[in-house]
């Protein structure tokens, strides 16, 4: 007879994604009961297959059937009872890929994101809301949400589905959870790499693009300049980050941004990888203006992926505080990323 598990104390929606799988191992390793929310019954089982293999006990681990574009996250009365005992909630759900129409992002990245916070103002053991935002986003001191009509549109137009429903999902849990009295933390990673030790991936989007491109031979010249700056994490880094939040943000809101301040300029980091993997760098730089104007067949850019470039750095100071009181520090930036480069030729970048 198979043991129940315990009342789970923590719930992780996105629970079979690239960061949430990591993050339900890093808890389980911890000894923390968790509940994780996947799509179907299907994905329970390969989270649970994952997991094992990885080298964790689940049997601390509950899984629910959830769908975030619903309200009441689609569960059912059973297994919203379930989670009664629910003190922290992440949100790591999102649909994350480019070229998405606006009626793809929106539900998930949007809604979901209300759908995830409302949600957690009925739990009455709430400790904290973790919503897991995007790069570059949440930086505006006074998030406005709702938006106009023509503004929101024109915000799809400029930025690409995914980017804005990120930046409107942000807005969202901001201006809503001080309404609902939802302790809130957002946290805002830089480029997720692979383990820092194994280089395991399983997101093959944003920089990894990049180095498929470097791999094989189509980047003859860098977007960017000099000093264009694309921070990475590795994902190891981020679930341990991610699962010490509750444990140490008090105050009503919080917001961090995560990311290796060792990081390269992008153009030194390519330089390494082409190195590590014994192929031909880049032979110069293309401005990102001169890269939007040209055809993406030539380019082999998708045209949301360049908003990424820039020379800007980043405030991590509240995430770096935060990191010492959990005794938390970032794994070496250099071996971390040839051992995620090789992983990803290993696996083929994600094509087979």
């Amino acid at each position: 007879m198979t043991a129940t598990p315990p009342p789970p104390r923590t719930l992780v929606l996105g629970a079979n994604g690239f960061l949430g799988r990591w993050l339900v191992l890093e808890l389980l390793t911890r000894a923390e009961p968790v509940a994780a929310a996947v799509r179907d019954a299907r994905r329970a089982t390969d989270l649970r297959h994952w997991l094992r293999e990885h080298g964790a006990d689940t049997a601390p681990l509950t899984t629910v059937t959830a769908d975030l574009t619903r309200p009441g996250l689609g569960l059912t009365p059973d297994d919203d009872a379930r989670l009664t005992e629910v003190r922290d909630v992440h949100n790591l759900a999102a649909r994350y890929d480019f070229g998405l129409t606006r009626a793809q992002a929106e539900p998930p990245n949007v809604l979901g994101a209300l759908h995830a916070l409302r949600w957690s103002a009925t739990r009455p053991r709430l400790r904290r809301l973790v919503h897991l935002s995007g790069y570059r986003v949440g930086r505006d001191p006074d998030p406005r949400y709702p938006l106009d009509a023509t503004t929101t549109a024109d915000l799809y137009t400029r930025l690409g589905a995914y980017e804005a429903s990120k930046r409107l999902g942000d807005a969202a849990v901001r201006v809503t959870a001080p309404r609902l009295g939802v302790p809130l933390t957002t946290v805002n990673p830089s480029s997720v790499i692979g383990h820092s030790r194994t280089g395991e991936a399983g997101q093959y989007l944003g920089l990894a693009q990049l180095v498929r491109q470097l791999h094989r031979g189509r980047l003859p010249l860098l977007p960017g300049n000099r000093r264009t700056f694309l921070p990475v994490v590795t994902v190891d880094h981020l679930a341990r980050f991610l699962a010490a939040v509750p444990t140490h943000d008090r105050a009503p809101a919080a917001a961090h941004t995560v990311l290796d301040p060792a990081t390269p300029v992008l153009p030194d980091l390519i330089s390494l990888l082409a190195t590590h993997l014994g192929v031909r760098p880049p032979r110069g730089r293309i401005p990102v203006p001169v890269v939007r104007r040209l055809p993406r067949a030539l380019t082999g850019a998708d045209p949301e992926t360049l908003t990424f470039l820039s020379e800007d750095r980043y405030d991590t100071s509240s995430a770096d505080h935060l990191s010492a009181a959990a005794g938390i520090t970032h794994p070496p930036v250099i071996p971390a990323l040839r051992h995620w480069s090789t992983r990803l030729v290993r696996d083929a970048f994600g094509d087979h």
